[in-house]
């Protein structure tokens, strides 16, 4: 299971990846995405573009091995980081 820290930032920047347009509630923060608690307020029941391990099984298991796609995933959230 991808280990995410919860700090929200991939939630608050969707309008880098025009996949997450329909979640995007205009100025790039994901419609269901709490500020204050940083948390999804819908979590259980996310999009699966919002769930790192279903888009793995789905779409990308033939393409990379489960560790490297961990690791692109976490290289995103630390050049997110690096931009705040």
């Amino acid at each position: 299971m991808f280990e995410c820290d919860k700090c929200g930032l991939c939630c608050m920047n969707l309008n880098l990846n025009p996949l997450y347009k329909e979640l995007d509630r205009g100025d790039g923060i994901c419609k269901y995405f709490n500020e204050e608690t940083h948390l999804c307020q819908i979590y259980n029941h996310r999009p699966i573009v919002c769930n790192v391990d279903t888009m793995y099984e789905l779409y990308f298991s033939e393409q990379m091995s489960r560790s490297e796609y961990y690791k692109l995933n976490k290289s995103s959230c630390e050049k997110l980081r690096k931009k705040e």
